[in-house]
């Protein structure tokens, strides 16, 4: 058995509503030694995503959730500290998913050896990773993006939108993103060329956001639903598209919303207006990862397309993290540095 300790973040209850700090709990355990065949894997960096309060619910979805008393699940970049595997070495640098923890044995299925000379080893759990692919497939593929699009996009400055507002107007399209902050909209306008950016806490959202988009809107990128989505969808015109990628407003309620049922307007103007909607899953387009890593990574590299990452320090500072993610208080991808970096040196 290797020596050492290993932190690990376990789902100690199944969150109703908000997830609150007793969902969770950390615990040491030791660090474990490879079997042939095997890898142990340090995590550098650990990825919090929306996606994570899904998995954490019972019942069936999209894929396996995370059963109580097992480690909570993520992509995590990191690097091999021992290995009996033929295909990785120590010291390889390494995308898999270790999930919230210090350290994992691997048998290498899944796992993804990164070059750190290419792009920052964090990168890949952010704007060359996950998030950024479904920015790219989701609009380019499921929201069939056209040249001369006006193209709305919530959660404008975080890992998905900032991307996704990007990418549309690197391809000619006017772009409104909507947030919460000010300093978010300014980012977004000021940082990453967006033609405007609505605050959705502003008491007049609708108001502005009708005001921003003065001919309408083409294609909707759905990332919050709730007000959002209802100050969007008066707004659509004839053929608009909506890729729906999350709906993080939702995410921790525990019955249906009080009010009219908006069911039949909704189907209304869905067939008035002859309106798409369509939910997607970034997996189901793994045979798009080559196109999207060709061109994302020469849109960096040319400039075109920036990045902002939010870290935070330590696995026993996880949970607030995600929690704080929930209420839209991360500024860019939010990843954990759960141990040194020994590529930035910065």
């Amino acid at each position: 058995m290797s020596s050492g300790t290993n932190h690990q973040v376990l789902l100690n209850s199944h969150p109703v509503g908000f997830p609150s700090d007793t969902d969770f709990r950390l615990v040491e355990t030791p660090v474990p030694t490879p079997a042939e065949g095997e890898l142990l894997i340090r995590t550098i960096y650990l990825s919090l995503d929306p996606y994570m309060r899904g998995r954490m619910n019972q019942g069936a979805s999209y894929a396996k959730g995370v059963n109580l008393g097992e480690v909570m699940t993520a992509q995590t970049v990191g690097q091999v500290v021992s290995s009996k595997h033929n295909q990785f070495s120590e010291g390889d640098f390494v995308l898999s998913g270790n999930g919230w923890q210090d350290y994992a044995v691997s048998d290498g299925q899944g796992v993804r050896k990164l070059d750190p000379t290419v792009a920052p080893i964090s990168t890949a759990v952010g704007v060359l990773g996950m998030p950024g692919m479904t920015a790219y497939v989701g609009l380019l593929d499921v929201g069939e993006l056209k040249a001369g699009d006006n193209v709305v996009v919530s959660a404008a400055s975080g890992a998905v939108g900032a991307v996704v507002g990007q990418i549309a107007g690197i391809k000619g399209c006017r772009v409104v993103g909507i947030a919460g902050a000010q300093k978010k909209c300014d980012y977004v306008t000021n940082e990453l060329g967006f033609a405007d950016c609505v605050s959705h806490r502003s008491e007049t959202f609708p108001d502005d956001l009708k005001a921003a988009c003065p001919d309408g809107i083409d294609l909707y990128f759905e990332n919050v639903g709730g007000k959002v989505f209802d100050a969007v969808l008066p707004l659509l015109n004839d053929f608009a598209r909506v890729p729906i990628c999350g709906r993080i407003a939702n995410y921790n309620m525990t019955g249906l919303p009080e009010g009219p049922n908006e069911v039949p307007r909704v189907m209304g103007l869905t067939l008035v207006r002859r309106l798409m909607f369509r939910g997607f899953i970034v997996f189901d387009h793994v045979a798009r990862q080559g196109d999207f890593l060709r061109d994302v990574g020469g849109w960096i590299r040319a400039g075109e397309l920036q990045y902002r990452e939010d870290v935070v320090e330590g696995i026993d500072k996880a949970v607030g993290a995600f929690q704080g993610l929930l209420r839209g208080e991360n500024f860019g991808k939010l990843l954990v540095r759960v141990s040194d970096d020994p590529t930035n040196r910065a």
